[in-house]
């Protein structure tokens, strides 16, 4: 692939990366179109993301084309492998063949497995947000590494690059759904404290009485009966509260009956 098309692709591919904050978000299918993106731009066979939590593997993703490839190369991992020697450095595992891997034992479950989708070398980056680690991505290739550092430095950056976009987005969504959760929460707030403050007015119009005795009047009632206390003040503004109720709660707490 030309250089430039290439660069045009990544910039793409880091515009897609970015794009989180939607309430229909869904981290699977993202996760997956940044390893179907990583596999176009890396000329790759495949691409695993591995999500790590406190040292325990949470979500595995692989690209659509051979996803079932990746995910088994994934699993493959649980006694070791470029995924987790990349999580738990923070830093790359630069190319690697597995042949010379396999023949060393370095992973030994992961390089067999490897061997048999015939994949020639494997690298890995961390996916990072900042100083948090989330995971890594893992690129499988079906040739050597080129003998050129400045090329296998160029994929590792590029693969980096892929992987870092992914990570701000993951953060970025999460950020959303909490503001967004917040946001709700303040609203529902707002609104029963709006709404309780009607019905004591309401209670203490119709009563002929302070609106702090109607309020404790409301808050008794809601206690007695165990109810939310915006659940009762509701049913007053909206005319269907058990008046009877209300008033009996009313007559031992004012003394009188309203």
């Amino acid at each position: 692939m030309h250089h430039t098309v290439r660069e045009i692709h990544l910039a793409e591919a880091l515009v897609k990366a970015s794009d989180t904050l939607t309430d229909g978000f869904d981290a699977d299918d993202y996760l997956r179109r940044v390893c179907d993106l990583s596999v176009e731009l890396l000329a790759a066979r495949a691409v695993g993301i591995m999500l790590i939590d406190e040292g325990r593997t949470v979500s595995l993703t692989g690209s659509g084309g051979r996803r079932g490839a990746a995910l088994d190369l994934l699993r493959a991992q649980s006694d070791g492998g470029p995924c987790e020697e990349s999580y738990g450095s923070g830093e790359a595992v630069r190319p690697v063949s597995i042949r010379i891997a396999h023949a060393g034992s370095r992973w030994p479950a992961f390089t067999e497995r490897a061997l048999r989708y015939d994949i020639a070398a494997t690298f890995a980056v961390p996916l990072r947000c900042r100083e948090r680690l989330l995971g890594a991505l893992n690129v499988f290739v079906p040739t050597l590494p080129d003998d050129c550092p400045g090329a296998r430095e160029g994929e590792l950056r590029l693969a980096q690059a892929l992987a870092d976009a992914a990570a701000v987005g993951l953060q970025n969504h999460q950020a959303y759904t909490q503001y967004r959760t917040l946001a709700g929460q303040l609203q529902q707030a707002l609104s029963s404290r709006v709404c309780i403050e009607q019905a004591k007015g309401m209670l203490a119009e119709r009563w002929q009485t302070g609106a702090d005795q109607a309020f404790a009047v409301l808050r008794q009632y809601a206690r007695r009966h165990r109810l939310p206390l915006d659940q009762v003040a509701r049913s007053v503004v909206e005319r269907s509260a058990d008046d009877a109720g209300l008033r009996r709660e009313a007559a031992g707490r004012l003394g009188r009956r309203p």
